[in-house]
Formats: structure tokens, sequence, C-alpha cells
């Protein structure tokens, strides 16, 4: 009952005198418009001087010892209000709310009190009509119009309203005539109506308040929400941008910064095969443990997918090393995420500015162009930009042109280089090797545009180029003879890639069997399921399939038992290379045998000597392929060596 009672006295307290109950609204409504009274000075010395004149013309008037002393009393306060005023920032944080109100409410109460006492004076002393008049209008007038202009704070507003007009009032009582009656009722009436008025103007200016603080909050929110990722709570692209921009327009002369863009090697396995919410969770400690290695003053971004990017101050050269080796050794250390112990990779591109470019999104290219040399030399490294990495790209880009524009104006030619038995030195296939004749730059060699084709994706064009060309030059060879054909990973994973070779097949009148497409490792590895619908399709109408440069990737027993391969084609790294050796026999020995029991054809690329042909027979394999036989030849060639074979062969039957 005594908690009910003081509640309802407080809200009273509310309704009369405007001092809310303080929630964290209030508070900063209360701060904004105190601040409010602060926000004019000026008003305060046009009111001072306008009182004290009037006051002080009062006493020249009558000639009142009481109205000279009123109009020094006015002087006296309003000149410290005005000091007040101007030694108190309301933005000085140090200057609390409370210290701020009290000190405007005393200097408001005061002056306001010794304004009503004086007009209350002019009357009690029956001083001339004209005094009374002009004190009497101005205390009343100085009470309607502040409690306008501090309506933000209706406790001082209202309470310089009551003690500039109620001394008046009671003066007015006091001389007992009706004249002065109807004045003083009068004065309660407007003090009523303008308390409602006030209270009604402070309600709307704390509601507006608390809307436009609402609002800021929820722009605030968005803005933060639109800036970072969901993810990582680290920054987003864009707050990336942002961060970006800001240290451009804060850059000195003596200022450098590195962009360092980390990319996670092959993470979509770690989604594929053990969830993304585990995938999700990599992320999150991967930023946690690029925030803790990178110096103060940087700016942590996901920039989407699998790569992050560091933009941090650096002192040279040197201290972006440093920091490039930090954050590679903090990321591949072991990570250990619901019970399981994941290794992480990364490559890593680094930029400087100025070092490299003054300009920040040539900053962002060229870290991007470091990151795809740290990729393409082997992953798992950091790279820092070099011009020379704008000179490749430019011709990478000049050969992407040129490549699709050869491959409109049949500037390609398809050349087919001899498989052969090595028991019988007959020739059982011809793998399809595409040539490219510039009609400027002359012949390109292969490992020119392939990488480059591969990585705009024109390989996908071009790869079924040549599966078309190779069928239709196939269908004219003798029925015993199959063309194999390369295989991209991005011709298999393009749509439709199976319906493609299908109709090359029927557009040639090319019998399934007769086609062998060759695919690496590689290809399992990043995308299995695709693959394995791929391949089953095809291998229910015939197509076979060989394992090329066996043994130089991610060599698994697993591929050989899951997918029906017919042959496997051991690099010539085992057989002609630098490694070749005692080593090398032993594994081509064991990929032979294996090969030999699971009924499948065993080749031996880049044989250049008739030792080595004897090695590997000797070995285990049965098909051999390379410049002891022949070079890949065009297909007029192709098809000589297949007729003289026949012709041969014919001769000895005649014999």
């Amino acid at each position: 009952m005594g908690s009910s009672r003081t509640n309802h006295i407080f809200k009273l307290k509310y309704l009369v005198l405007g001092r809310p109950e303080e929630n964290a609204v209030d508070q900063v409504v209360r701060r904004t418009l105190v601040k409010a009274l602060y926000s004019s000075p000026f008003s305060l010395v046009i009111g001072a001087v306008t009182t004290v004149t009037a006051a002080s013309a009062a006493a020249w008037v009558s000639q009142l010892p009481g109205l000279w002393l009123a109009a020094a009393v006015l002087a006296i306060i309003a000149a410290v209000r005005i000091v007040a005023s101007l030694g108190l920032s309301p933005d000085d944080e140090d200057n609390s709310v409370t210290t701020l109100e009290l000190t405007y409410e005393i200097g408001a109460f005061s002056f306001a009190l010794a304004l009503g006492t004086t007009a209350a004076f002019t009357i009690l002393v029956d001083a001339v009509s004209q005094v009374q008049v002009l004190m009497v209008a101005n205390a009343l007038g100085y009470g309607v119009g502040v409690s306008a202009r501090n309506a933000g704070r209706p406790i001082i507003a209202i309470g310089q309203l009551t003690f500039s007009c109620i001394p008046i009032a009671v003066a007015s009582f006091w001389t007992m005539q009706i004249a002065y009656a109807a004045l003083g009722l009068t004065i309660f009436l407007l003090i009523t109506a303008q308390s409602v008025i006030t209270r009604r103007i402070f309600s709307e200016l704390r509601d507006s308040i608390a809307s436009a603080n609402a609002n800021a909050l929820l722009a605030t929110k968005m803005e933060i929400q639109a800036h970072t990722d969901v993810v990582t709570n680290l920054a987003n692209r864009a707050g990336l941008n942002q961060a970006l921009a800001r240290a451009m327009e804060n850059f000195t002369e003596e200022s450098k910064l590195a962009l360092i863009w980390i990319d996670l090697d092959r993470f979509k396995e770690v989604n594929d095969l053990l969830g993304h919410p585990v995938g999700d969770k990599v992320l999150k400690g991967v930023a946690q443990r690029l925030q803790d290695v990178t110096p103060d003053g940087s700016t942590v971004a996901r920039f989407g997918g699998d790569e992050f990017i560091v933009l941090c101050p650096i002192d040279g050269l040197k201290h972006a090393e440093l920091i490039a080796s930090e954050i590679h050794c903090e990321i591949m250390c072991p990570m250990r995420i619901d019970g399981e112990l994941l290794e992480i990779r990364a490559s890593l591109g680094v930029a400087l500015l100025p070092d490299d470019t003054e300009d920040a999104e040539q900053l962002m290219q060229r870290a991007d162009l470091a990151l795809y040399h740290a990729k393409v030399g082997g992953r798992a490294q950091t790279c820092f930009y070099e011009p020379s990495m704008s000179r490749d790209l430019v011709r990478r880009r000049e050969i992407e042109a040129e490549l699709r524009t050869a491959i409109q104006r049949d500037e390609l030619s398809i050349f087919f280089q001899p498989i052969v038995d090595l028991e019988t030195g007959k020739i059982k296939t011809f793998e399809a090797l595409v040539r490219w004749f510039h009609p400027d730059k002359g012949e390109l060699r292969p490992d020119e545009f392939i990488p480059v084709a591969e990585e705009t994706g024109v390989i996908v064009t071009l790869g079924n180029w040549i599966t078309v060309q190779a069928a239709r030059i196939a269908a004219s060879w003798p029925d015993d003879v199959t063309v194999a054909v390369n295989l991209s990973p991005l011709q298999i994973r393009a749509p439709g890639a199976a319906l493609g070779i299908k109709n090359a097949l029927r557009e040639a009148g090319l019998p399934a069997h007769r086609l062998e497409l060759e695919v690496t490792e590689s290809l399992f590895i990043e995308d299995n399921h695709a693959t394995a619908a791929f391949i089953e399709e095809l291998s229910e109408m015939g197509v076979r399939f060989a394992l090329d440069d066996f043994g130089t990737g991610y060599s698994s027993l697993s591929y050989i038992n899951s997918f029906p391969f017919s042959k496997i084609k051991v690099d010539r790294s085992f057989v002609s290379g630098s490694q070749a050796g005692q080593k090398s026999d032993a594994i081509i020995q064991a990929v032979a045998k294996m090969g030999n029991t699971l009924g499948m054809d065993i080749v031996a690329e880049g044989l250049e000597t008739a030792d080595q042909v004897s090695a590997v027979r000797a070995a285990g394999c049965n098909l051999g392929q390379g410049y002891h036989f022949s070079r890949a030849v065009p297909d007029y060639l192709a098809a000589m060596l297949l007729s003289q074979e026949r012709g041969d062969d014919r001769q000895r039957a005649s014999a």
C-alpha cells in the first residue's frame, strides 16, 4: 500500500513538475533538452537587458530607492547567469546533466522571483500607473515567453512562470481592490493554462527526440549489420571498402599499408565431408586467429566464401613479411572442432601501399594477383606482388581474347599421338591433342594457352570443340582403333557436360566404345558427386575412361576402386623424367601388377628410347606412348600411319 502511494505521488510530481522516471530513453532525452537550455546564451542576454532596462526606467520615473535596488539585483543575477551559461559547456562529459540543470534552475528561479517581486512591489507601494504597467507587463511577458522557450524542461519552465507571476497575484489580492483581484485571478488562470501548454510541448518534444534517438540507433544497428559478416562478425566486403576508403583519407607521406589476401586451400572439402556447421566453426576460428595476430589499427574482413583480407599499417616491407608469416603460421596450426583435429592450409597474396600502387582499387587487384600466383605455385604459401605479375596478367588476357577468336575462326587444329601395343607394335589408340597456329605469333604451346583456358572458363568451349573434332576424324578409322580425349574438371562440371559428349558421338557416328575420356586425379578431390554422375551416365552407354598422369597427384586406390577405369596412364616422370630409376621402376611394376589383376590396360607415357620400351614392357605395361613411336601428327598423317600399318599386315598375311 505504501509503495503504491509513493508511486502515485511520484507520478503526480511527474505531471506537475515534469521530472519523469528516468529510463535509458529518458536519460538521452533529458540530456538533449538540458543542452537546449544552454544552446542560445544570446537569448539570456536579450532577456536580461530587457528586464534590467525596464526596472531602471521604472526606478527613474518613480524615484523609488527600492526599484533602484531591484534593478541592481536583476543586473547581478543576469550577469551571473550569463557567465555560468558561457562557462558550463553541455558538450563536456565532465559536466553532468544534474549539475547543468541545477545551475540553470538556481539562476532561472532567482531571476524570475526577483522580477516578479519587483512588479509586485510597484503594486504594493502604489507606484504611478505607468510604472506598474511597465513592470507587471514585463514580468508576465517574461513568464509566458520563458515557459515556451524552456518547455523542454517543464520544471524550469513552470517554475519560472510561477515565480515571476505569483508575487504579482499575491500583491493584487493584498490591495483588496476589485480590479487588482481580477488581475490576480487572471494570473492564476494564466499559470494553469500555460502549464498545460508547456506540458504538451514537452510531451511532443520528448516523443520526437525519443523517436529520433530510436531511429538513429536502428540506423546505426542496420549500418553495422550491413558492414558485418554474419558468420564471423568481421567486417564484410562493404565494411572492408569503408575501412579502405577511411585509410586512404587519412593516408600521409609517412604512412604505409599492407593488404593481405588470404584464401583457405580446399576449404570446400571441409564443408562437403564434415558439413557446413563445422565449416562455419572453422571460419570463426580463423577469424579469431586473424584478430589475435594482426597489429592494432588493422581491419580484418571476410571477403566472401573462404577468403579473408587483412588491411594493416606497417613500417615497411620487412614488417609486412613478418605479419604475413605470423598470419600464415597461425592459420596453419591444427584446429580442434567438435573433437576433430583439422589442419587448415592457406595461400596468401600481399600488396603494399605506396610501394606497389597508390590507388586503393589497384591495391586490391594486385593483392589478388599475388594470391593467384601463390595458388598456382602450389598453394599453402605467401606471394608478394611483383610487376611481372601484371605483365603475366596482360598476357593471359590477351591469350584469352585471341583464343576465343581462334575457336571462331578455326585457327586451332587437332593432332593425334599414337598409343601402341608394346607386344605387337600396333596402334591401339590415338590421343587427341590441340594445336594453335597463330597467324602472327606462330605456333603457341599448349602449356601457354590451356591453363589460361581453364582459368577463364574457355576450356569448356574448347574441350567440347576438341571432342567433336576428334570423334568426327576417328569415325573414319578402322573399328578397332579408339580415340582418347582429355577432359578438364571445368568441362565435366559444366551444365549438360554428358549431353555434349553424347551429341559429339551422335554427330560423328562414332560408337561410344571407341571413345576414351582421360581425366586426372584432381577431378575427384574437388567434386566427387558431379564426377561420379558424369562417369556413370557415359559408362552405361559404353564410353571408356582412363586415369591420366597417375602417380603425380593425390594418388589413391579408392579412385580406381570406385570408378570404372579401363586404363591407367603412368606419368612420364617415372619413365623418362629426372626421377626415373630403380625406385620408379618398382612403382611402375606395382601399378602394372595391380592393373593386370584388375583387367586394366597400363600405358607408359614419355617413351623416348628402345631401352625405355623394354624396361616398361618388362615391368608389366602393355601399352606405350612417346616420341619413340611418333610425335603428335595431323589427322591425315594419323590416317597414313594406320593405312601403312594395315598394308604391312596384309603383305605379311599374303607372304
